[in-house]
């Protein structure tokens, strides 16, 4: 089976859709530009596993939603992701392209944050956004998926952290992809600036198992000196989404950005989560878990690259393969020349649950200066079946067994995620999947 890789929008129509959403100028010419570069741009090409028929262009580009005044009026499985006992303060919902909710805190605003829906991010705070956008972490000719990005984007979300403040509560948003036939092509950008401190979580959910859509997301994650960023996902397309994420972060001097990641997505997936320690005494914590699951195949690409003096990375994945799921994991560590006192150590392990399930892990480390530190461990293996044995001889059934031991396998990625929000949401996808 061949996939028409034929780009599925033309130059007119991405000035028109700049034009209706008065878009600045640079911005117009920015999707343009991207456009061109998509033409005679490749796919990326992710470790041991071939894209080339995967759909990334057959999609909807736009569906409007309806805004709500009440959580109540959501799906409860998007309920799900908050505490209906304690609602967040701050949390913006997308439907489709609509913002169907906002909330921010007055005091937050007070204090210059900003939380927002991308285009209106584009028309009240411009310059920020022109500063930042697709410029330190991602490039729009990295490869053919970015640029169409870059061209196509139709959603997310921008944060600004000014100097100085430092927010308690998380930050919430929530992508819901309600139309089964469209496309998100989501940017989130987060800024935190000098010895600020913010907590950021997103949710991704879909239900369309039989439909087929694309997700084609790039965050941007920018700690700037002294500044502390905790990163929180929860990703859960259905089946019929062909799913590429990009999330790229940059982290100057003492600063740190910390990942949790919970990529529970049921259709192919390629993810790159990498982050860039520039600065001196720079940190970053890499944490992702994952459950794959039917005929899907993903690959999960964790990287850090320190550039400053004595930045510490940790890298930490966990997946389990049930039934004919595929998966690659591939953890970087890249020490540049010059960074002296760095460390690094990663460690990723697979657990498959049926003959069919294929998971690899590989631990890589690129080291070009000799004053540092670095370790991996890597694993990849089966049920023990005397593990099994055990719990069923205490009269468990074996699919009860399993489901022990996945939680237990996955427990010590998910006990160490900072963001309690995070940790309860995961828990819960995870249980689904799981059952």
């Amino acid at each position: 089976m061949t996939v028409d890789t034929k780009l599925p929008y033309d130059k007119s129509y991405i000035e028109q859709f700049s034009s209706e959403r008065n878009e600045p100028v640079w911005m117009k010419e920015l999707r343009v530009n991207a456009l061109e570069q998509a033409e005679s741009l490749e796919l990326p090409k992710p470790d041991k596993t071939k894209i080339g028929n995967w759909n990334f262009t057959r999609f909807k580009h736009v569906a409007t939603g309806e805004t709500i005044s009440s959580l109540t009026e959501l799906p409860a499985e998007i309920q799900d992701f908050f505490d209906v006992d304690n609602l967040p303060e701050n949390l913006v919902i997308q439907r489709n392209h609509t913002v169907a909710f906002a909330k921010l805190n007055e005091d937050l605003m007070s204090k210059g944050v900003i939380f927002t829906d991308i285009f209106t991010a584009l028309k009240e705070h411009e310059d920020l956004v022109k500063r930042y956008y697709m410029k330190d972490a991602v490039s729009i000719d990295e490869h053919k998926l970015t640029a169409l990005h870059a061209a196509l984007m139709n959603g997310g979300i921008f944060v600004y952290v000014p100097k100085n403040v430092q927010i308690e509560e998380p930050l919430q948003a929530v992508f819901w992809q309600e139309d089964p036939e469209v496309a998100l092509v989501n940017h989130v950008l987060v800024v935190a600036d000098e010895n600020s401190e913010v907590t950021y979580v997103e949710n991704y959910i879909s239900n369309n198992k039989e439909e087929a859509t694309v997700a084609n997301i790039v965050t941007e994650v920018i700690a700037l000196d002294n500044a502390k960023i905790s990163f929180g996902a929860v990703d859960n397309f259905a089946a019929g989404t062909t799913t590429y994420i990009n999330r790229r972060g940059v982290a100057y001097r003492h600063a740190t950005i910390d990942w949790a990641l919970g990529q529970m997505n049921d259709g192919n997936t390629v993810s790159e989560n990498v982050t860039h320690l520039i600065g001196d005494g720079s940190v970053s914590n890499a944490n992702a878990v994952t459950v794959g699951r039917g005929k899907q195949i993903q690959n999960f690409t964790a990287k850090i690259a320190q550039w400053g003096k004595n930045s510490d990375a940790q890298i930490l994945q966990r997946g389990v393969m049930k039934e004919s799921a595929t998966s690659i994991f591939n953890a970087i560590g890249k020490i540049e020349h010059g960074a002296s006192g760095a460390n690094n150590e990663q460690t990723s392990r697979v657990l498959m649950l049926s003959e069919k399930a294929r998971g690899d892990a590989n631990p890589i480390l690129l080291i070009d200066e000799d004053d540092v530190t670095a370790g991996h461990a890597a694993s990849v293996g089966r049920v023990d079946p005397m593990q099994l044995y055990y719990l069923m001889s205490r009269g468990i059934t074996q699919e009860e067994a399993e489901r022990l031991i996945i939680h237990g396998f996955l427990d010590p990625v998910v006990s160490q995620l900072p963001i309690a929000a995070v940790k309860k949401q995961l828990e819960q996808v995870i249980e689904r999947k799981v059952n």
